[in-house]
């Protein structure tokens, strides 16, 4: 993996410490493109937004870069799944999110203190 923050440009090796179940799991929670590579050599880029490990047939659901889909993809057609697009949620954590806030209510509040009311009595 590339770092503790972020799977962008993750290439996982699939095999005894690390399952094609535990890659998928994190494809669906990524918020980017993955490039899906099938066994016979194919692949699908897009955004994977479903999959289903308890159905008779274990599948995920993606659409491409077009937006065509959703094309379903057998788990047993999966080699792997490379983290190609761009990690959009990293480094927004909630903790960030809230100083970004705090830091536009200081603003605000700078802004209402710096004499744009007129002063009293002119």
């Amino acid at each position: 993996m590339t770092d503790a923050t972020t799977l962008e440009g993750w290439t996982p090796q699939i095999g005894p410490g690390l399952s094609l179940e535990e890659v998928i799991d994190k494809a669906f929670d990524y918020r980017g493109n993955v490039t899906v590579v099938k066994t016979d050599g194919s692949e699908t880029e897009g955004y994977l937004f479903n999959r289903n490990a308890d159905a008779a047939v274990p599948f995920v659901q993606m659409f491409d870069m077009n937006g065509a889909g959703p094309h379903t993809i057998f788990y047993r057609e999966i080699r792997t799944i490379r983290f190609t697009g761009r990690d959009t949620a990293a480094g927004n954590s909630y903790a960030a999110w809230l100083r970004a806030k705090e830091a536009a209510r200081s603003a605000d509040r700078s802004e209402k203190g710096s004499g744009s009311t007129p002063p009293r009595g002119a």
